[in-house]
C-alpha cells in the first residue's frame, strides 16, 4: 500500500488515476478502474446532451460505488462548445462527482470564476492539468485542489513549452503547495516509483490504460500499441497552434506533409477530426486516423485487467522504492 494526499483525499486504495480518453473513457473502463482500487475517468466530451452526460454519470455509479474524475476540456472545437462546457461543469456539480480533471483553459478564463465557487460548494475536487509551472501557480491562486504534471511525453495535446515529466514535476512540487500527480511517461511501477521519488502524491496515465481487458477499443489497436516503440510517436498540429502527440502512422503523416508545405487548419481540420478517431477505434484501422498516445508504449507489453495492472504496477513500485533505500549506506 502507498499512502498519498491523493489516496487519503479520495478514499482510493492506489494513487493511480486515468486521464482523459475521447471515445474511450466512458462508463465501463471508468468504472473497472475505480474497482480496482484506482481512479477512473469518465470523458465529457464523449456526450453531446446533458441528458446522456448525465446519463454517463449514472451508469458508471451502477457499476461502481467508488469515486471517479470526470475530464472536461477545453480547447478549441468544433462540436463542442462554450455552452457544452457550461453544462458539463454545472451537471458534475449537481451531481457531485468526486473530482474534475480540467485539460486547457482554466475555469475561471473559459467560463467564469462563479463555476468553481459552484464546484467548491457542491464538494468536487478540482485538478488542472498543466505543462508550466505558471499555469499551476494559476490554478493554485484560483482554488484548485491540485495539478497533474503533465510533461511533452505524454498523448494528446502536451503545452508547447515542451518540458519533461522529470524536470516539471519536481519543479511544481518546488513551488506549489497544493498536491502535484505526475502525467506523461507513466506506465509501469517504476516510472510510477519515480514520480513518487520526486514529490508526486500521484500519477495519472491514459496510454497503458488502452491496453486492459476492460478498454472498448478494437483489438488491433491494443496490438499496435504493445508492438511499437516510445520513439514511434511524434508532434502534429504545432502550425495551427493544437500541438498533439499521436503513433507514427499513414493519417499522421499525411498531417505533417500538410504542414511541411504550410498548408492550413482548412486542410487539417478533416484529418483529425474526432469522428474519424471514433470509428478507428471502433474498425481496428490503425492508419486512418490520429492515434494520441504518449511516449509511454515503449514501456507497454501486454494487455491485462484493470485490477492485475494497478496490483503489479503498485508492486513493482514498492519493490523499486525497496531496493534503492536498500543500496543507500548511511556513515
Amino acid at each position: 500500500m502507498i499512502k498519498t494526499v491523493i489516496t487519503e483525499m479520495f478514499g482510493i486504495k492506489y494513487p493511480i488515476i486515468c486521464g482523459a480518453m475521447m471515445w474511450i473513457s466512458k462508463p465501463k473502463l471508468c468504472a473497472a478502474i475505480s474497482n480496482a482500487g484506482g481512479m477512473g475517468n469518465l470523458t465529457a466530451g464523449n456526450y453531446d446532451t446533458e441528458k446522456d452526460f448525465r446519463k454517463a454519470i449514472q451508469e458508471t455509479r451502477i457499476l461502481t460505488d467508488k469515486p471517479f474524475m470526470i475530464n472536461v476540456t477545453i480547447l478549441p472545437s468544433i462540436r463542442v462548445t462554450q455552452d457544452h462546457y457550461k453544462m458539463y461543469l454545472r451537471v458534475c456539480g449537481e451531481e457531485q462527482v468526486a473530482g474534475i480533471e480540467v485539460s486547457g483553459s482554466p475555469i475561471d478564463k473559459a467560463v467564469g470564476p462563479e463555476y468553481i465557487s459552484m464546484l467548491k460548494k457542491a464538494g468536487v475536487k478540482l485538478f488542472h492539468k498543466v505543462g508550466s509551472v505558471r499555469h499551476a501557480r494559476h490554478a493554485q491562486e484560483v482554488g484548485y485542489d491540485g495539478v497533474y504534471a503533465a510533461g511533452i511525453e505524454e498523448g494528446g495535446h502536451p503545452l508547447n513549452d515542451d518540458v519533461t515529466t522529470m524536470v516539471l514535476t519536481a519543479r511544481m512540487v518546488e513551488v506549489l503547495s497544493i498536491p502535484v500527480v505526475s502525467t506523461g511517461g507513466i506506465a509501469n511501477g517504476k516510472t510510477m516509483a519515480a514520480a513518487i521519488m520526486l514529490g508526486a502524491e500521484g500519477v495519472m496515465m491514459a496510454s497503458r490504460f488502452m491496453a486492459t481487458e476492460e478498454c472498448e477499443i478494437h483489438k488491433n489497436i491494443k496490438e499496435e500499441i504493445i508492438a511499437r516503440q516510445e520513439h514511434h510517436t511524434t508532434l502534429i498540429c504545432k502550425s495551427i497552434g493544437l500541438q498533439g502527440r499521436a503513433i507514427k502512422n499513414e493519417l499522421v503523416e499525411k498531417v505533417l506533409e500538410v504542414e511541411s508545405r504550410n498548408g492550413g487548419l482548412a486542410e487539417i481540420i478533416p484529418l483529425i477530426g474526432g469522428e474519424r478517431t471514433k470509428t478507428a477505434w471502433e474498425t481496428g484501422d490503425v492508419n486512418s486516423a490520429p492515434m494520441m498516445v504518449g511516449q509511454s508504449i515503449g514501456l507497454i507489453h501486454e494487455i491485462l485487467s484493470c485490477t492485475d495492472l494497478l496490483i503489479k504496477m503498485t508492486n513493482e513500485a514498492e519493490a523499486q522504492m525497496k531496493s534503492v533505500a536498500e543500496r543507500i549506506q548511511t556513515v
